[in-house]
């Protein structure tokens, strides 16, 4: 318990360094620019194109007459960006947290080590395909063991409970290969997982309560829209934040559980049988 509170606060502690805040409004900086680049590049043939689509659909020509006739004048002008908007949007937020997911783990490990534990020996036990792979595994068990559980979300106390245990179980499988790839043998990861997996699975659990939170904010930009321009990138930041957060626990927890496997004693190795004809040691009978 005292690792796993202990590893907690560093990870605070942590999140506020220069370089992890960085990283947090990162995602921003990326679809700001991506937004301003395809808006550049390709905003005019997508207006066309969405204007071309809503004019073949008279169900949506009769809908925008309406509501132009309704005291909504100027609507049909402004109703092909606001699609390309919504249609863009997602997109680009999806891209530019990937793109930060891939970045935050290595530079939250490369933190923890340099500061906490520059001399820990690196065995790489541990590769990126390899990790691609078993992350790529582990999610397909993951989508199958929430499909299979659906039946169970009508419970009303298990939907808040089977999620965030599933969903803590990848998390914790995903970083514990990620934050050991390179410092760790293959024996040392599985002994590590084996020795303290209630707390890595608690860890992960945690993390995926808080990753919960942005999308409260994102359902407030989705029922307030004059704040949504306010609220959506808030809820980025948090979300990448949260992700920075769980990346430093699983890294603080992770490497000083290796470091102090590690300076266990070895274990004595076992005599060596004795070689044929060779009498007893005295008192060996006794």
């Amino acid at each position: 318990m005292s690792l796993l509170l202990d590893s907690f606060w560093r990870a605070v502690a942590y999140c506020l360094h220069p370089r992890v805040i960085a990283l947090s409004v990162l995602p921003l900086v990326l679809m700001v620019a991506a937004a301003f680049g395809l808006g550049y590049f390709f905003w005019d043939a997508a207006i066309d194109a969405v204007r071309e689509t809503l004019a073949s659909w008279p169900m949506a020509t009769t809908v925008i007459g309406w509501l132009e006739s309704a005291g909504g004048p100027g609507l049909k002008a402004a109703v092909a960006p606001l699609v390309v908007v919504l249609l863009a949007t997602p997109v680009i937020v999806v891209v530019a947290l990937f793109v930060v997911a891939l970045m935050m783990s290595p530079a939250m490990l490369a933190l923890v080590a340099e500061r906490r534990f520059p001399t820990l020996e690196k065995k790489r036990g541990g590769s990126m395909l390899g990790g691609a792979l078993y992350s790529l595994a582990l999610t397909l068990v993951a989508l199958v063991a929430m499909l299979l559980s659906l039946p169970l979300w009508l419970v009303p106390p298990l939907v808040l409970v089977l999620p965030p245990l599933i969903w803590g179980w990848l998390t914790y499988r995903v970083m514990t290969y990620d934050m050991l790839a390179d410092h760790a043998s293959s024996d040392e990861r599985h002994k590590l997982v084996a020795r303290h997996r209630t707390s890595l699975l608690g860890i992960g659990v945690l993390t995926g309560y808080l990753g919960a939170a942005p999308s409260l904010l994102w359902a407030s930009g989705v029922l307030f829209v004059a704040l949504a321009p306010v609220l959506l990138p808030i809820a980025i930041w948090v979300y990448t934040l949260v992700f920075a957060f769980s990346a430093l626990w699983f890294g603080h927890f992770l490497l000083a559980a290796l470091a102090a496997l590690r300076d266990e004693p070895a274990e004595p190795a076992p005599p060596p049988p004795p070689l044929p004809g060779t009498p007893p040691l005295l008192g060996a009978d006794a």
